[in-house]
């Protein structure tokens, strides 16, 4: 199963909204998907009340151990995907979040303010050595504010935005507020129009992302049981039997 969490230091960035986008997306995909919110206001839990019952099923889950624990038994009950939407801000149970994640995604409005926000997120990422991206959410269809963002997220070459800038950057449209006031994914209320096309290609490159770590985990692990089989082993003496 991969785990993915969206995760940042500010509220509004549009967490929740991209986590439902990408679910069903992921679910007309083919896999068998589980959402998780860890936000007491419950965007996720009052969406799924509107959808009377239709898959993506969604948890509530505050407490970090409880967290870890369901994430395992998930795992082990078929499910293909979780998808991890948390609270604002730094909490136990998003560092937890992310420590057991395959792909942080932490989405982030194009201003510089919202950019320098998501440092801590990004930091915890690193702390745990796990992948991460930004989502340049909530976008402008254009102006100079998408390349101000992109400029600010490579500043002193700290960034390869080759590597970490999720693509497509999604952009502000009603469709995404109308789907989630009707209990829909945009792909599900709009299927045909922009909106739903930038979530779901916004899935395949999050896929692709997950699947590269998936191979360099077991390239990594195959190499590791390559070496520890090639070592020399100490070997004992013959036994003499003489004298016996």
């Amino acid at each position: 199963m991969h785990t993915i969490v969206l995760a940042t230091q500010k509220g509004g960035s549009g967490k929740s909204t991209l986590a439902i986008g990408l679910a069903l997306a992921a679910i007309q995909a083919g896999h068998t998907v589980r959402l998780i919110e860890t936000v007491s206001q419950g965007t996720l839990s009052y969406c799924q009340r509107r959808r009377a019952g239709a898959e993506p099923m969604v948890e509530s889950i505050y407490v970090a151990g409880n967290l870890e624990r369901r994430l395992q038994s998930l795992g082990d009950s078929g499910v293909t995907l979780t998808i991890v939407d948390t609270a604002g801000g730094v909490s136990a149970t998003t560092a937890s979040a992310i420590r057991h994640s395959d792909l942080c995604l932490i989405p982030t409005r194009p201003s510089v303010a919202d950019i320098e926000a998501a440092a801590s997120t990004l930091q915890a990422a690193r702390a745990w050595n796990k992948p991460f991206a930004l989502v340049l959410n909530q976008a402008p269809i254009r102006g100079q504010r998408i390349a101000n963002a992109a400029n600010t997220l490579g500043d002193g070459g700290a960034l390869d935005l080759a590597d970490v800038l999720a693509q497509p950057l999604i952009v502000m449209r009603n469709d995404h507020q109308d789907a989630l006031s009707a209990g829909l994914a945009v792909s599900e209320y709009a299927p045909q129009r922009k909106s739903a096309d930038e979530v779901r290609s916004l899935w395949q490159w999050v896929e692709a992302k997950l699947n590269a770590g998936a191979a360099k985990r077991l390239a990594v692990d195959g190499l590791a049981l390559s070496t520890f089989l090639q070592a020399p082993t100490d070997t004992a003496p013959p036994v003499s039997w003489s004298g016996l």
